[in-house]
């Protein structure tokens, strides 16, 4: 299959689900007003609660929901062959991941910027609330390690890699100060700054990687690199939300879309052949990069390419407390997940690509991959080309890596420059993912400041510094050990089972509010993806734990793996007992304590209907 029919389809049907079915939802379900306040007008305080321009909004969200899974998990599950990556990529994204950030996030602009536990509480009960609370905080703790982990392999031995992440730290602290204090509101200027400056950092990247001087001191061990993460989050958790957070997520995002942008130029002009067939004979389980069958542990593995709950996190967590007004709602929290979905697109062709013999030389164990009966084809002039040792390198990055660098080379005069393209995309990998752990670090401070207010109602308080930075500090070290502790085979699987959990509450707990809103008719639209979700996690999950964890003593693993399960049981239970009696309501709404409302109140509980 030549890789320009599939990168044609998906933009196509992205193009049309966002303009026919995410409207649908945003007029005609959520009933979304401009006109109406938002908590960034209501609850203004200029350190977590401040109107943004929906363009700086849009990359600070995007960077900061694209983190680890639409890259390394397509090329992961390329295994399967190209096909049924391809359709849940293209069919999740439009009716599941889309759908989920974009309630999600009107859902917390609805309860005052507020996160998912809180919306549980006030639209399921207070049992659903607490145990979410807890089940939120445990999963957001294994994401952050999981998304980290993948950076430390990313940055690990690369000064190229180190040197641009760290300067965008300083260049996003100029920017905001550009735009909220020299010039406020001149984010043209600003934006001319920040990619000016960042243009500047990439073409020194690879002097200061040959400088004999500069590259000792920035190739970083893992032990460092664990260690000055949780640093970053920490810092980016404190420091109000314009001054760094969010001027580094959206300078980043003119890396991402650029070279994804270029990269989709590439396979517009060189036209590469997917050289991965369409189905393996891995699909029934038993190979080499993934040992699990095509179901359940396609849709595990490809998380963020298709929907995630980790976004939920960022849907009410940052964003909600940002957005100016609710018909942005659509534009953000729709149109992110589509333009992820086709970074995930993108990141699968990078991988299929190669040919199957040099794809399984990268992703399997050395020892493995001497059982399977296969002979490396191109790896040699690949490795020769990209200047690195690559079989046996597993995890997804460095064959993303490859693929990325193989596609570039082949444009117009770049030939030659595969070693550049190849470091150039472990660079930006690392970049990609790092976005989405200061982000969720802010999130879980969020989380824990609501959880600790409850008994200690001073930490709750938002514009209290001390409170600010004690959670933070507490939040960072909670997933700042398993990072420093951990390692991509003991966390990853976890992290993928316990985000699609959590991606199936939130659906969940977003069904419960159409309900309640008086929509019943609609609610299949959130009901359908969060159901089909709950078998394919669970049995996940059981998998992981009877044929992954236990039989490697992994007993920690296991419990915590079961814990996670029971936990979002307990809130699934919840919501159902909720659904049934708002269904034999007749469609009348309920308040938060599960009385019928007998007048009809739109999504923020006015008397009115808004008008579109």
């Amino acid at each position: 299959m030549n890789s320009l029919v599939l990168v044609l389809a998906a933009l196509s049907i992205f193009a049309l689900a966002y303009r026919y079915y995410g409207l649908y939802i945003a007029t005609k379900i959520l009933e979304i007003n401009p006109g109406r306040a938002t908590p960034a007008k209501t609850m203004a305080d200029g350190h977590d609660y401040h109107e943004t321009n929906r363009y700086v909004l849009f990359g600070h969200h995007f960077a900061a929901i694209a983190a680890a899974g639409p890259l390394i998990g397509p090329v992961l599950a390329a295994q399967f062959g190209y096909l049924p990556g391809a359709l849940w990529i293209i069919i999740g994204a439009v009716i599941a991941g889309a759908v989920h950030d974009m309630v999600s996030l009107f859902a917390s602009v609805k309860h005052q910027g507020r996160s998912l536990p809180f919306i549980a509480k006030e639209e399921i009960g207070s049992v659903a609330g607490i145990v979410a609370s807890f089940a939120v905080l445990f999963i957001l703790i294994l994401t952050l390690a999981g998304l980290s982990i993948s950076v430390v392999n990313a940055l690990f031995d690369s000064a190229w890699g180190v040197f641009t992440v760290i300067c965008t730290i300083p260049i996003a602290l100029l920017m905001g100060f550009y735009t909220h204090v020299l010039k406020p509101g001149d984010v043209r200027g600003g934006s001319i700054l920040g990619v000016a400056l960042l243009a500047l950092t990439i073409y020194l990247g690879p002097y200061v990687a040959a400088s004999p001087v500069l590259a000792p001191m920035l190739t970083f061990s893992k032990n460092i690199l664990a260690l000055s993460i949780p640093l970053y989050g920490f810092a980016a958790s404190v420091l109000p939300v314009w001054l760094l957070l969010c001027p580094r997520d959206y300078l980043s995002t003119y890396l991402k879309l650029g070279t994804i942008f270029v990269l989709t130029l590439g396979i517009f002009l060189v036209h590469p052949e997917m050289n991965m067939p369409a189905l393996t004979a891995y699909i029934h389980g038993g190979g080499p990069v993934i040992q699990g069958a095509v179901f359940p542990f396609l849709f595990i593995t490809i998380a963020c390419g298709a929907i995630s709950g980790f976004h939920s996190f960022i849907a009410s967590g940052t964003t909600p407390k940002m957005i100016s007004s609710e018909g942005d709602i659509l534009f953000i929290g729709y149109g992110a997940m589509i333009v992820e979905g086709f970074v995930a697109i993108m990141a699968l062709i990078a991988a299929c690509v190669l040919l199957p013999q040099d794809y399984f030389a990268i992703n399997a164990p050395i020892s493995v991959y001497a059982t399977m009966g296969m002979t490396p084809v191109h790896l040699p002039e690949l490795a020769a080309g990209v200047g690195e040792s690559l079989q046996g390198r597993t995890g997804g990055a460095v064959s993303l890596a490859v693929g990325m660098a193989y596609i570039f080379s082949s444009l117009p005069f770049m030939k030659g420059l595969m070693a550049y393209w190849y470091h150039f995309a472990i660079m930006f990998e690392a970049l990609f993912i790092l976005t989405a752990v200061d982000t969720g670090t802010r999130a879980g401070r969020y989380l824990l400041q609501e959880m600790i207010g409850k008994a200690v109602p001073k930490l709750s308080e938002k514009n209290w510094m001390p409170g600010i930075a004690v959670t933070s500090l507490a939040f960072t070290a909670s997933w700042g050990y398993l990072l420093y502790t951990g390692d991509i085979a003991t966390i990853w699987p976890i992290f993928g089972m316990s985000n699609q959990l959590l991606a199936a509450c939130a659906l969940i707990i977003g069904t419960t509010m159409i309900l309640a809103m008086g929509k019943g008719k609609y609610a299949l639209v959130t009901a359908i993806p969060g159901l089909f979700l709950i078998p394919i996690t669970f049995s996940a999950g059981y998998l992981n734990i009877t044929t992954n964890y236990l039989p490697k003593g992994l007993y920690m693993l296991s419990f915590m793996s079961g814990i996670l399960m029971i936990l979002t049981a307990v809130i699934f239970i919840e919501a159902f007992k909720k659904w049934y009696g708002l269904i034999h309501s007749r469609g009348k709404p309920f308040n938060g304590s599960g009385s019928i409302i007998p007048v009809k109140i739109d999504a923020v509980g006015a008397c009115e209907q808004p008008k579109i």
